[in-house]
């Protein structure tokens, strides 16, 4: 019955070295971090998994580059191919049918959202684009609104003036987004309330987003800043090895994204 000297003591340094494993500090964690994805400005949907990404920055080359980045995933970001949609529409007080990937090839697109028919900065903001409607088609441009409200919605407030809170004609279609797919793809619902963020994007020639802004309910958008950065948008792809610095306006003066030909710019102001 009795144990063996020699058991007892494999016994007794066995406890010994798993209570010391035990009692030794946590191993340090792995040098890699994963950053989830809202790091770099991605907005999931609610109840989604936080993805993580990494990002490669490749800076030995000195070939001469387009200064355009194309980013990936699924959101419409920067950078990513615009969600096509296909939609009913208010135009000229008929109800017709818009598909956005029409537009390709052909022009440039303003897409922007608004939260509601019948409000108070909506009209503000719609009506101003119609107002400068010319200066964008100039420029190969169309305009497209986007809402939750139904065609019938689009097509009372069209036929309301505009001194009694209402539209006017308008020389730009007003979408229905009644099942607001088209608001939850470009990541612009807010899916409690059920209607969308002053979202607004400028999708080029190629179908890919250019810039967006997203504003808060009560804060509206400037006509002359969209058109802007329109302007400055068709700049660079037109001269791809320039760049436009903060407030360019068509006829200023461009820069070279270069270390040493940026000198020039600075130079010169």
């Amino acid at each position: 019955m009795a144990c063996s000297a020699t058991s007892t003591t494999g016994l007794i340094s066995s406890i010994a070295a798993t209570t010391k494993s035990m009692a030794s500090p946590i191993s340090k964690p792995s040098q890699t971090l994963n950053l989830p994805s809202s790091f770099f400005g991605h907005r999931k949907p609610l109840l989604q998994s936080r993805a993580t990404r990494s990002i490669s920055l490749n800076r030995g080359s000195h070939s001469r580059k387009s200064f355009v980045v194309k980013a990936s995933g699924d959101l419409p970001l920067v950078g990513n191919t615009a969600p096509d949609f296909e939609a009913e529409a208010v135009f000229d007080q008929e109800f017709i049918k818009v598909k956005l990937s029409e537009y390709i090839g052909k022009k440039y697109v303003i897409l922007f959202f608004y939260p509601l028919d019948f409000t108070f900065v909506c009209p503000t903001e719609i009506t101003a684009f119609s107002d400068r409607y010319a200066e964008f088609e100039k420029i190969n441009t169309e305009i497209l609104g986007v809402s939750v409200d139904s065609v019938f919605s689009h097509l009372a407030w069209v036929q309301t003036d505009r001194k009694s809170g209402g539209l006017g004609d308008l020389k730009y279609p007003l979408i229905s987004d009644v099942t607001k797919s088209i608001s939850k793809s470009y990541g612009v619902l807010i899916p409690d309330q059920g209607i969308a963020l002053r979202g607004l994007f400028i999708i080029d020639k190629e179908g890919v987003i250019q810039h967006s802004t997203v504003n808060n309910l009560a804060i509206g958008r400037s006509v002359d800043e969209t058109l802007r950065t329109l302007q400055a948008l068709q700049y660079v792809q037109e001269n791809p090895d320039e760049v436009c610095p903060a407030g360019w306006k068509p006829g200023e003066r461009s820069m070279k994204p270069d270390p040493k030909l940026s000198k020039e710019f600075f130079a010169a102001i």
